[in-house]
């Protein structure tokens, strides 16, 4: 059994908050983005946050670490993007492998360092594997419903080169999240025990989707329990939900996989929805309150936060989860 499978039986553990959130206080221009590697690149590299760990790692490291000082268990690697597939719009296709494996080091040297300190509170890393900025099951062009920008196997290869890349790099675990389309998830699994099998090892697994709006079901139209069952092949540490909806939001959707099976359940909600300039209001205290719900009714085993959060946020919330006890799940 893993050192994060004991932990998570004992204790909510508690997930990192927004890097993008975080990354906009630098107002980091253009060249910032290119620094000296990419100077002469001939796209435009400005929003292109997990470059970054290239080319502005102490930035990286230094938001890693505000979070575990916030009492986050786990950080996520800087890498939701990074994929073949969504850095085309880069073209940065070739530096694929350097973006996740620089970014898995960076968490991990930063996780290590606070292990240290505090040997009786590990700090893991998960490698995280955003849904790419394509869709297996729709297609993009209303005039052909049948067309496809991207295929299964476009997908597994990409989701592949990626894991493959942040499993050197050190992660602890992986996390396939922002979920909108269950066959690129699927990809993603696919891929993730290719590697397993190839590898001869094993790597804790976190899987979240996201509920895109109120009618309850994922962007390719699955409810919570129908997008639970799809997965539920996989063994997997945790399944749950993350983005697009606020803590309040989100709860009756964790409530519909709950008692429906025996894997960990996780969230990382916004800190409430966008207002009219795409900005989060939400206050560390509000998402907090709302958060305390699902700790009163057992729903959770590993919380945290997604757009808008920062470490006030997640101290918050790591304060607050650290006098409930995590929902009952079997090791796996």
């Amino acid at each position: 059994m893993s050192r994060i499978h004991k932990e998570i039986l004992e204790r909510i553990l508690i997930l990192d908050g927004a890097m993008g959130t975080m990354l906009q206080a630098y107002k980091f221009s253009e060249n910032d983005f290119r620094g000296e590697r990419f100077k002469d690149h001939p796209s435009p590299l400005k929003g292109n946050n997990d470059l970054l760990s290239l080319t502005q790692p102490q930035a990286i490291k230094e938001i890693h670490a505000e979070y575990f000082a916030a009492g986050a268990d786990i950080v996520e690697t800087n890498t939701f993007s990074s994929t073949t597939i969504a850095m085309v719009d880069y073209d940065l296709e070739a530096i694929v492998y350097d973006l996740n494996f620089e970014s898995a080091k960076i968490a991990k040297e930063v996780a290590d360092a606070f292990t240290k300190k505090e040997p009786q509170k590990p700090r893991f890393v998960a490698g995280s594997i955003g849904p790419t900025n394509r869709t297996a099951s729709m297609s993009p062009d209303v005039d052909d419903p049948g067309y496809r920008a991207v295929t299964f196997e476009d997908l597994r290869k990409a989701y592949k080169q990626q894991v493959e890349a942040l499993l050197d790099g050190g992660v602890d675990l992986l996390l396939v999240e922002t979920v909108f389309d269950t066959l690129n998830a699927k990809a993603a699994l696919f891929a993730i025990e290719e590697v397993k099998a190839e590898r001869d090892i094993e790597i804790p697994i976190m899987l979240s989707g996201t509920i895109t709006d109120a009618s309850g079901r994922t962007l390719s139209g699955q409810t919570a329990e129908a997008f639970l069952i799809s997965i539920s092949h996989i063994p997997l540490l945790t399944v749950g939900f993350n983005c697009a909806l606020g803590a309040n939001l989100l709860q009756p959707h964790l409530e519909a996989i709950a008692n429906k099976t025996n894997f960990g359940i996780s969230a990382h909600p916004n800190a409430g929805l966008p207002n009219a300039f795409g900005e989060y209001d939400e206050s560390a205290e509000d998402m907090a309150e709302q958060i305390e719900e699902y700790l009163k009714k057992d729903l959770i085993n590993i919380i945290g936060g997604c757009c808008g959060t920062t470490p006030e946020h997640i101290k918050a919330i790591a304060d607050l989860a650290s006098k409930y006890t995590p929902r009952k799940m079997t090791s796996n």
